[in-house]
């Protein structure tokens, strides 16, 4: 590994789309990501409405536990409005997994638009609790129709705006409710909790042990924490829920551990659990005969082979491996056009699809957005099921739980699903573990790629994702440590490799280079970097919302989606973006909220994408923001050249050594162990 910088001549330096598009044109990315959050939405209300039984009574419990299982079983009795809310004392043999909830076909319109004079009710009431205006739009949208009513009634509410913090709301408060706006009402309480739960579901948890919310809302100022709980589970505004931790021994009470989490990723999960005991349980459909498969199997290579062979004679697949990985999901898909399968690949990015294209000799790649929401893909039969045989759906550790469950209910009696990713980059930014509760289940057949990516960098990352840090020749610069002092210095170096040394010396352009650093704040943050990359490489008085035609950009369609992208230009319509080949216009009210600069992004923002030269940024203050998983997916994103602005000293090779991914909460392994024995069908 070089420790010099290329040549160089100088010493130093969380959405909407545009109108729908006329019959027979592509529905950009931002439209069916829409599409199939609001197909989301409608299927989870059609799974509350199959949950109103009653709920069972849980083993002898004392202490929290006992009255949080008071609480649900007020609401039970009426005394309580009534909510879904349920409790498992232990697991219990399960019904068979039910036919799942067709969600029809999806409708690629624009999003459903607030009432002029709904934004304007709202706007009022903001204006009088001292909120900005500009968020009058999203507050309608967020809160529907009555939604100014809501907040003069409950002013907490605005919490459920994203981005909103808990002091804000509370500054709210008082300016609508005056003196009666204290850090003791039951309307506060409740709020916080569910805020608290949201910001959970960014890190990745689908629940929260009761003891780990109690101790969050007492560090935002709720007196009572746990009766703060506890009135939040009575009003319906979480769930509860007691799940089986080890084993009873004899005349033992089963030990549990109390959970709560909010409705929406509740229903995801165990939807998603059902989904996939049904995919498990099932029997394949037999397109082409075992002999054709066989055949299929040996024509391939290696690991290949024995991916085909596994999705033969099973419902679900899990494939691991890298990078060059993918091309044995690819000869998969191949294989199945083959035997006359409807078989289709679906990753996250426009760009992940183009990539993936290229490798597979027919169509059938779409976007998981797009799939779901029917403006990519085969489309739905008539029972609201994707029309296909098979699926490969890549990058599967970004799967949430949310679209993972739309994914497998959307699936039909008798297809195959595959999952295939490198479980060693940074998960999911929605809730959930799904990738990685599957592989510790053991429920499916799991196939390990013997296919390691190829030369200096191949060698850097697989290391990485061992533990390792070590150091690789790169005879062709194609990996390159630029040690830097300061953060201006990190700067300064940073716009140089990217305007100037990568360019010349490796013959990758600036617009092919991508910056990856560990925030968005700092000095060396993207804000701070995509400041100095803009004004090096395409300065301009920012006349468009703060961008320019030609601006390098990441546009979020979603909390948590990021298309790199660049300007193409601006009108009366919007701000009009290139991403990963198609047209989007974002809405003028949208861009302050959804568009960023993006030279530099996070590696978040990254996952699922490849540059041919990435610029890796770790300033001296990144230390405590560096993982295994993170150095993982930022070095991973380098297709020809790798230069790693260090900044950081040991703290590198001792993030990559031993902080290994944060767990997450979720309840996915305890909602299939009664469905699906661990290793079925491996």
């Amino acid at each position: 590994m070089s420790t010099e910088p290329p040549e160089t001549p100088e010493d130093g330096e969380p959405t909407s789309a545009d109108a729908a598009p006329a019959e027979g044109t592509r529905v950009s990315e931002a439209e069916a990501e829409l599409a199939a959050q609001r197909l989301e939405r409608e299927r989870i209300e059609q799974r509350k409405a199959e949950r109103q039984g009653p709920i069972a009574a849980g083993t002898k419990l004392s202490g929290t536990a006992a009255d949080l299982l008071a609480a649900v079983r007020a609401v039970e009795s009426g005394e309580k409005p009534a909510a879904t809310v349920f409790e498992e004392a232990r697991p219990a043999p399960r019904r068979p997994a039910p036919e799942p909830v067709r969600p029809a076909p999806a409708v690629t319109s624009d999003p459903v638009v607030p009432a002029a004079g709904a934004v304007e009710e709202m706007r009022g009431v903001l204006a009088q609790g001292g909120v900005p205006e500009g968020l009058a739009v999203r507050a309608a949208e967020e809160l529907g129709e009555g939604g100014a009513g809501l907040l003069r009634s409950d002013p907490w509410q605005l919490l459920r705006i994203p981005g909103v913090r808990p002091g804000q709301a509370d500054g709210f408060a008082r300016a609508l409710l005056g003196a009666g706006a204290g850090p003791d009402d039951g309307r506060r309480g409740r709020a916080v909790a569910g805020w608290l739960l949201e910001q959970a579901a960014l890190a990745g948890h689908t629940v929260l042990e009761m003891a780990a919310l109690a101790d969050a809302l007492g560090r935002q100022g709720v007196p009572e924490p746990e009766g703060a709980v506890q009135d939040a589970i009575s009003e319906g505004d979480v769930l509860v829920f007691q799940d089986a931790v080890g084993e009873a021994g004899e005349d033992e009470e089963q030990p549990v551990r109390v959970l709560v989490g909010l409705e929406r990723y509740a229903m995801a999960e165990e939807s998603l659990a059902d989904g996939l005991a049904r995919l498990v349980n099932s029997v394949p459909k037999q397109d082409g005969g075992s002999e054709e498969w066989e055949r299929a199997a040996a024509s391939a290579e290696g690991s290949a082979g024995e991916l085909v062979r596994a999705v033969a004679g099973h419902g679900l697949v899990l494939h691991t491996g890298g990078d060059a990985a993918s091309a044995e999901p690819a000869a998969l898909l191949d294989a199945a056009h083959g035997l006359g399968l409807r078989a289709w690949a679906a990753t996250h990015a426009p760009a992940g699809r183009a990539r993936f294209a290229a490798l597979v000799e027919g169509p059938g790649v779409a976007t998981v957005a797009g799939l779901l929401s029917g403006a990519e893909g085969p489309g739905r039969d008539a029972d609201g099921a994707l029309d296909l045989d098979l699926l490969v759906v890549l990058d599967a550790p970004q799967l949430d739980v949310e679209s993972a469950a739309l994914v497998t209910e959307s699936l039909p009696d008798g297809a195959r699903l595959v999952l295939a990713g490198d479980p060693g980059v940074l998960g999911s930014v929605g809730p959930g573990r799904v990738f990685g509760d599957l592989l510790a289940a053991r429920v499916c057949p799991q196939i390990a790629s013997r296919r390691p990516d190829p030369g200096p960098l191949g060698e850097l990352v697989s290391g990485i994702g061992v533990g390792e840090l070590p150091q690789v020749a790169a005879p062709g610069k194609e990996v390159v440590i630029v040690p830097v002092r300061d953060a201006g210095e990190a700067v300064h170096r940073t716009v140089q490799l990217v305007a100037d040394s990568v360019p010349r010396a490796i013959g990758v352009p600036a617009e092919e280079t991508q910056v990856i650093t560990p925030g968005h704040g700092g000095a060396v943050g993207t804000r701070a970097l995509n400041a100095a990359l803009k004004e090096r490489l395409n300065p301009g008085p920012g006349r468009f919302g703060g961008f320019d035609p030609g601006d390098r950009i990441a546009y979020s369609p979603a909390p948590g989606r990021t298309l790199p992208g660049r300007v193409v230009t601006a009108d009366g319509e919007g701000l009009h973006l290139e991403c990963g080949g198609e047209e989007i216009v974002v809405p003028r009210e949208r861009v302050e909220s959804s568009v960023r600069h993006g030279w530099a992004l996070t590696a978040h923002q990254a996952v699922g994408c490849r540059w041919p030269a990435v610029v890796v940024v770790l300033p001296g203050d990144a230390a405590q923001a560096l993982s295994r998983p993170w150095v993982y997916t930022a070095f991973g994103r380098a297709g020809r050249h790798l230069s790693v602005v260090h900044g950081v000293e040991q703290a590198l090779p001792r993030a990559v050594a031993e902080v290994t991914a944060k767990p997450r909460t979720t309840r996915l392994p305890v909602l299939l162990a009664p469905q699906v024995p661990a290793g079925a069908g491996g």
